[in-house]
């Protein structure tokens, strides 16, 4: 019989993400130490000694396609939690392993008294496709035989994603009648979109009792034996049980070489990095790692990076874009992937229940019940003002990357489409400002990266009126138009490169006109309804250095601003200045700390020609990197003042792994090298002269070129770098 666990009474606090869409983030699950393992659409979240604790407010569980298929798995020994050792995630994030040993116990139905660190208990975890497998290895290291009892107790709630965030519904599906089978368990339920959902758990031995709650194992120990009990639990829906029918009864060590082979096969596609400092390294290999971690196929056979676990672990437009343009030279193949599942939904008529337009890049698609019913507006959601000139911009620079004609016209039809949606839909008023519109009520408010409901104010901390035209967007957009006129003008489409080449110049001209603040020296962060301009000091300028859309004595006067005490943390450039009205370091875009928004700093800072503002970005964020237990970096930090003795303080929501916060590192190592690949010229260029002074070398290995590939070593001198090619394929050209 289950044991009740008393749980203290958890303050709940709104986190906001979006118009009406927050987490609420429980104050036990701030002191929690958790655990993630990822795999496609699946990812499972324990505690630090590997169980799943029944926590509603908490994302902890076993989720697949947007629904918690495990609430609750708990082990006891003898009646009683095992005392926590260690635990950790193998540095491949292909299992996680957890070692305890028994409590003080008295063993039950005799006197005798059995001490702590008697028993060994080792647990391993990983996750096969849909399939989460556990085992658990006991080890007696008393001079007499024990029987001892091991119990799991599971639940399965069957919660939407949104619902672990703390949405309220005011109606659910029902359960379904389950199945108990000597060692199998099957639980079902059917949602309210008619889809019947289950979960099964299957023990490898049958237990001594198992019910729909608890399975009880009695487990008699030699000597300096192990005995080892497994069991595999499998999310289905009607869809996909037969595809999961197939893969039968592995056990733990087939399901783990499984998810080895899947990963190694991912990282293939990778540059080998390597370093001097051995810190810095190891942070590189844990983004790469996190991210590779994080690659998923879609429904219609495309792969692309989920965003970010537990909330997004899905397809976000932008934040894969971000992710693939960030480790464009170092794993060109996730961008010509990213592309092509894009372009596949990319929107094709009008649907104002989805803000979905023709040539619109997709924002966000979920299939969860939610989703499915309606309840929100997600299931394929185009909510997104940057996704469509972000994804022109990537096509751009990763066909100047590869070379690749094919590539270039193959996805031709989808980039001129993308461009009519800029020109037409973007710029309804034909102002030369792409600007979003909330097209349904349920959708979000604000829809740029920062799509907090209070993300984009005026000074006074008013709220701007939409529509809004964004800073950055309209960087994105002279991006995307210089970028994709060379791949028009060789694919014979001259007529198309001459007006994107004249939008980008005038759009550069008037954007200076308009957005350009004399008087504060900075970038407003957007235009309002009014065309008024919001008068705050913002990190989205450095986006727009970023891309070139602006220049000159007005660049470095941002680049200044960018790493003034206000916007500067120690950790990391800001969201919004600590002098702005609605500054708030704890928020979720009003002053915290973002990596990826600091690589588009960084990128912008070297644009500038402000390399010293490079390496302070870097630092900054390597040294909050060495901080964090994961030893990469999470979705977000708050951005609280840099401390001596002290570390980052933690968002209590953030993602992790989280795509493009993992991928930051790369896009901050082309800042810091200055670093292009020009794939038609077959040749990568580097223009930096400031590497770190705790930096004394860095290889890199296999750096695509084209059709080509190259090996080399740059070096710290004193002229500021110098390099030594290792290994090139036949005419390619390596230029400092």
């Amino acid at each position: 019989m289950a044991r009740p666990r008393a749980t203290p009474q958890a303050a709940q606090t709104v986190v906001k993400l979006g118009s009406d869409y927050y987490v609420l983030a429980s104050s036990l699950a701030s002191r929690r130490t958790s655990r993630v393992l990822a795999n496609g659409r699946s990812f499972a979240v324990f505690d630090a000694a590997g169980d799943i604790i029944d926590s509603p407010v908490e994302a902890l569980g076993f989720f697949n396609r947007d629904t918690r298929h495990l609430s609750r798995f708990e082990m006891l020994i003898a009646g009683a939690e095992p005392y926590f050792l260690n635990s950790y995630l193998s540095e491949d994030r292909s299992q996680f392993r957890a070692t305890l040993t028994n409590a003080d116990l008295d063993e039950r139905g005799s006197a005798t008294w059995l001490p702590r660190n008697s028993i060994r208990v080792d647990r391993g975890w990983v996750l096969d496709d849909a399939s989460l497998c556990h085992h658990v290895t006991l080890g007696n290291y008393v001079r007499t035989p024990v029987d001892i009892e091991i119990e799991f107790f599971y639940r399965v709630d069957f919660a939407d994603v949104f619902e672990v965030r703390g949405l309220h519904r005011e109606r659910r599906g029902h359960p379904l009648s389950s199945t108990v089978d000597g060692r199998r368990v099957l639980l079902r339920y059917m949602g309210l979109d008619h889809v019947a959902r289950s979960t099964e758990i299957h023990f490898d031995t049958p237990p001594a009792s198992i019910d729909e709650r608890c399975a009880t194992f009695v487990v008699r120990l030699e000597p300096g034996r192990r005995r080892r009990i497994e069991c595999r639990i499998t999310a289905s829906t009607h869809s996909q049980q037969r595809r999961r029918a197939d893969r039968g009864g592995e056990n733990f060590s087939a399901a783990l070489e499984a998810r080895h082979a899947e990963l190694t096969k991912f990282r293939a596609g990778w540059a080998g990095i390597a370093a001097s400092n051995s810190q810095f390294a190891s942070m590189i290999d844990h983004a790469a790692v996190d991210l590779t971690s994080i690659i998923t196929h879609a429904d219609d056979g495309g792969v692309f990076i989920m965003a970010g676990v537990p909330w997004f672990a899905t397809l976000f437009g932008r934040d894969s874009i971000i992710t693939a343009l960030s480790i464009l030279p170092f794993h060109p193949e996730v961008a010509t992937r990213t592309l092509r599942t894009l372009a596949r939904l990319q929107g094709t008529s009008i649907n104002e229940q989805s803000d979905e337009q023709p040539g619109k890049i997709v924002h966000e698609i979920r299939s969860g019940e939610m989703a499915a019913t309606g309840e929100i507006p997600f299931g394929r959601y185009y909510g997104s003002v940057d996704a469509t000139p972000l994804f022109v911009w990537l096509y751009g620079r990763a066909v100047e990357s590869s070379g690749d004609m094919a590539l270039a016209d193959e996805l031709w039809p989808n980039v001129e489409r993308a461009i009519e949606w800029i020109e037409k839909w973007g710029d309804r008023d034909r102002d030369g400002y792409v600007k979003y519109y909330r097209e349904t009520p349920r959708g979000l408010a604000n829809q740029g990266w920062k799509d907090s409901d209070d993300a984009i104010s005026h000074e006074d901390g008013e709220l701007a009126r939409p529509p809004i035209a964004l800073a950055e967007v309209q960087g994105y957009v002279y991006a995307a138009c210089t970028s994709v006129a060379p791949i028009a003008t060789r694919l014979g489409h001259q007529e198309v490169a001459e007006r994107l080449l004249k939008r980008a110049e005038d759009l550069k001209r008037s954007f200076e006109r308009d957005f350009w603040l004399e008087r504060e020296g900075i970038i407003a962060l957007a235009l309002d309804a009014d065309g008024r301009p919001c008068r705050v000091m913002a990190s989205n300028g450095a986006h727009c250095l970023a891309t070139g859309i602006i220049g000159g004595e007005r660049a470095a006067m941002v680049s200044r601003r960018l790493l003034a005490d206000d916007m500067y943390t120690g950790w990391g450039v800001r969201t919004l200045s600590r002098k702005e009205k609605r500054y708030n370091p704890m928020s979720y875009h009003n002053g915290s700390v973002w990596p990826h928004d600091n690589a588009f700093a960084a990128l912008g800072l070297a644009e500038a020609g402000d390399h010293a503002g490079v390496v302070k970005v870097l630092e900054g964020l390597f040294d909050a990197s060495v901080q964090f237990n994961s030893a990469s970096l999470p979705e977000l930090f708050c951005g609280f003042r840099r401390e001596a003795g002290l570390g980052p303080v933690p968002y209590p929501v953030a993602c992790y792994p989280q795509a493009w916060s993992a991928a930051s590192i790369f896009m901050i190592l082309q800042a810091m090298l200055g670093m292009r690949v020009y794939g038609f010229e077959r040749k990568v260029v580097f223009g930096t002269h400031l590497i770190p002074s705790w930096l004394d070398w860095m290889s890199i290995d296999g750096l695509k070129v084209g059709d080509g590939r190259v090996s080399f070593v740059l070096r710290r001198s004193q002229s500021g770098a110098a390099i030594e090619v290792k290994e090139k394929s036949s005419g390619v050209r390596v230029e400092l």
